[in-house]
């Protein structure tokens, strides 16, 4: 009998258009690409509810396509009666995301789950944070991705018991 546990992961960042729904995708791929979609459930979601009900931004979902990835998911605004009790690990993308995360935590074992993206990160060790892309130009938007692929993979080892 497989007593292995779905680990579930959601990705935050302000607004869930650039950022976040990048990293679900980004993860989701990795996961695919390893043969353990069965393993691993992940959403995203944004601090602020401003964009709910959206699509990711699509200057992201047009460099993320040319790395095959796929934004699918709709803008949420991240709920703490819930999304604490539902998620084993809520992945900030900066700073802020993270102080606003660990500010709506109800006991010590929500705050346990905050972690944040660049910490899986094992190339681009050098960033401290996900920078946020939408008032960029489009190296911005790649850089995004190159950390993302970097931290997700990261995580995924992380997760593995590989780091």
């Amino acid at each position: 009998m497989d007593t292995k546990k779905t680990k579930t992961l959601l990705f935050v960042c302000l607004g869930n258009i650039c950022r976040s729904p990048s990293a679900e995708a980004v993860m989701n791929g990795i996961i695919k690409k390893t043969d353990q979609s069965s393993e691993f459930i992940c959403d995203s979601a944004g601090i602020i509810g401003n964009h709910e009900g959206d699509r990711a931004d699509s200057r992201m979902r047009s460099h993320a396509a040319r790395r095959s990835y796929d934004l699918t998911s709709i803008s949420r605004q991240f709920r703490c009666k819930t999304d604490f009790d539902k998620f084993d690990m809520i992945i900030g993308m900066d700073d802020q995301n993270i102080e606003d995360l660990q500010s709506q935590a109800r006991s010590e074992d929500d705050l346990k789950k905050i972690v944040k993206m660049t910490d899986y990160c094992t190339k681009f060790t050098h960033y401290k944070t996900v920078p946020d892309p939408y008032y960029g130009g489009e190296a911005g938007f790649e850089l995004v991705l190159d950390l993302l692929e970097d931290a997700c993979d990261g995580l995924l080892n992380h997760l593995n018991g590989k780091l």
